[in-house]
């Protein structure tokens, strides 16, 4: 298949800027990908359409505040650096702008707790940078650095917690895994209460997620590599599901990518931790996920790839343009699909 294949016409005006409050409030698109049916509702009344014996799976991933702005030492010039990995403690590689103000052996000063010498350039382009700080890296990193938020939004950002699911723990992504974000802490409560199961995975989200794919036959495409674990709760919680008969519902990409990846891996969901590069498009046979809580995504993305394999190509391109007309919120900050 072509990327073209998977182009659709976005008019600019229904690019999400700002997340809608109560988080629940968004609309839902219920999408039947047997019966080739869609039905709309609002997300907080997901559970009319959730059964005991489910099985929600999310990614407890957190999002670090990793866009910082240093000045350079020497010449006072201001550069913008994005965490994109640790390497070690105090030690990242990362995106550096304007990279030519960046060079091996400059120091920069972020803030009184926070400095950095660049130690390397890499052949992409990236930076190394050894990070000096006086406390905790962390606390001194969520005092200066903003949420790297994704180009399309343009809007700045009051309320940093809003770029974090109610249910995030594991510091490390350098984005959401958006899908997420429609759930409140009550409305969680109100799932589990009425015996859907709840269970967490990590995928570490990487800048690789908003990276366009750039080959005209996507099977040329490589995907960047994310790490991922499963704890044992989680793979003992998804095995029982479907001994029981129960639906095992991935909430977003980055938990069916987790899930896919480990039973293509190992044959079974098991406890473990590892990396994946999976590209997940029409043609692939599912192993583990029987359902799909997901935004909308952007056009010829690796993404709506993904949606594509599940709910089938023409049908999922049908219900984006349908989705256009009736003026859903697109990308991060936009409205959700239940696909089943």
């Amino acid at each position: 298949m072509k990327k073209s294949d998977f182009y659709y016409d976005l008019p600019e005006e229904l690019i999400a800027q700002t997340p809608i409050e109560p988080r629940d409030s968004s609309r839902l698109m219920l999408i039947d990908k047997e019966n080739k049916t869609c039905d709309e509702t609002v997300f907080n009344r997901i559970t009319d359409y959730l059964k005991a014996g489910d099985l929600l799976v999310l990614n407890d991933t957190r999002v670090l505040p990793a866009r910082i702005f240093g000045t350079r030492n020497d010449t006072g010039a201001v550069v913008e650096f994005v965490l994109l990995k640790q390497l070690e403690m105090g030690k990242w590689e990362c995106i550096a702008g304007p990279g030519k103000k960046a060079k091996a052996g400059n120091e920069f000063t972020f803030s009184d707790n926070l400095s950095a010498v660049v130690e390397d350039v890499l052949e992409d382009g990236n930076r190394i940078l050894r990070f000096d700080y006086k406390t905790d890296f962390f606390a001194a990193l969520d005092e200066v650095g903003n949420m790297p938020l994704p180009h399309y939004i343009k809007e700045e950002l009051k309320d940093k917690e809003r770029y974090q699911t109610v249910y995030s723990r594991e510091l490390g992504s350098a984005a959401a895994p958006t899908a997420g974000l429609h759930f409140t802490k009550e409305l969680m409560h109100k799932i589990s209460e009425m015996g859907v199961g709840i269970a967490y995975v990590t995928l570490h989200v990487g800048l690789g997620t908003f990276r366009p794919v750039k080959v005209d036959d996507i099977k040329d495409h490589h995907m960047h590599s994310e790490h991922y674990s499963i704890p044992l709760v989680t793979a003992n919680k998804i095995n029982e599901t479907k001994r029981n008969g129960g639906r095992v519902i991935c909430v977003g990409t980055t938990s069916c990518r987790t899930l896919e990846s480990a039973a293509t891996k190992f044959g079974e969901i098991k406890e473990c931790s590892d990396d994946t590069s999976i590209f997940i498009y029409p043609g692939y046979e599912f192993k583990c996920m029987d359902a799909l809580i997901t935004n909308f995504h952007l056009p010829e993305s690796t993404l709506i790839m993904l949606v594509s394999a599940f709910a089938g190509y023409d049908f999922t391109m049908e219900f984006y343009k349908k989705a256009v007309k009736d003026k859903f919120r697109f990308f991060s900050f936009g409205d959700s699909m239940f696909i089943v």
